[in-house]
């Protein structure tokens, strides 16, 4: 019997649809428990005892050949294990260590500005933000701002982030970055974005990100 998975989501999330396009390059199966973290079913006293102490999703449930079920957060640790040993993981030491870079890049520069407004502005709404987030939004959007444009640069003569296939690099960026409009940022000068996007999805076994 081999390894089940099941994610633990809320699916307007960038970073838990990373881990379902994961699994879905690879032809993994997997299933798909949804919260509303809106409504704050990640805080409940089951949640937060059995799936992550922490109160956030994504995580990955993984139910082992053993019979024991282990709980792996943050979103891309979980598509690293999912994609461990597959073409998503490049071969050569060079290009794992810049798959992370990138990954990195994804965590510190560009989820925390291009994601956290597209949530602000389409889920919580302008009108309800406090003073403080109001006072971020130009901030963080010339910071998201910038993460596109170092993209797009890179991107001007490649096809992918690292190496010349897709990887855990292209599928960290992915979502927040198809959903940019959301958070208004304005993708209309990235042509290389935007073809990237489009070969992103055209990947066999892709999966969209509504």
């Amino acid at each position: 019997m081999a390894e089940r998975y099941t994610l633990h989501e809320d699916p307007r999330s960038g970073n838990c649809f990373k881990i379902a396009l994961t699994a879905a390059l690879l032809g993994l199966p997997l299933e798909r428990r949804q919260y509303d973290i809106m409504a704050g079913e990640t805080r409940t006293e089951e949640f937060l005892a059995r799936v992550n102490s922490n109160g956030r999703i994504p995580v990955l449930q993984i139910d082992c050949e053993d019979g024991s079920t282990r709980f792996l957060p943050e979103s891309n640790a979980a598509c690293w294990y999912l994609a461990d040993g597959s073409a998503l993981i490049p071969d050569d030491r060079f290009e794992r260590a810049d798959m992370l870079r990138w990954m990195f890049f994804e965590q510190y520069s560009h989820e925390p500005n291009v994601a956290t407004l597209r949530f602000w502005l389409r889920f919580v709404g302008k009108d309800k933000l406090s003073d403080h987030q109001r006072a971020q939004l130009m901030p963080k959007h010339l910071a998201g701002e910038e993460a596109l444009r170092v993209m797009n640069g890179h991107l001007a003569t490649r096809d992918w982030f690292v190496g010349n296939s897709i990887t855990l690099a292209d599928i960290a960026l992915y979502p927040y970055t198809s959903a940019a409009a959301e958070g208004g940022f304005d993708l209309s000068s990235c042509d290389a974005i935007r073809a990237w996007i489009e070969r992103v999805e055209a990947s066999k076994g892709a999966i969209a990100f509504d």
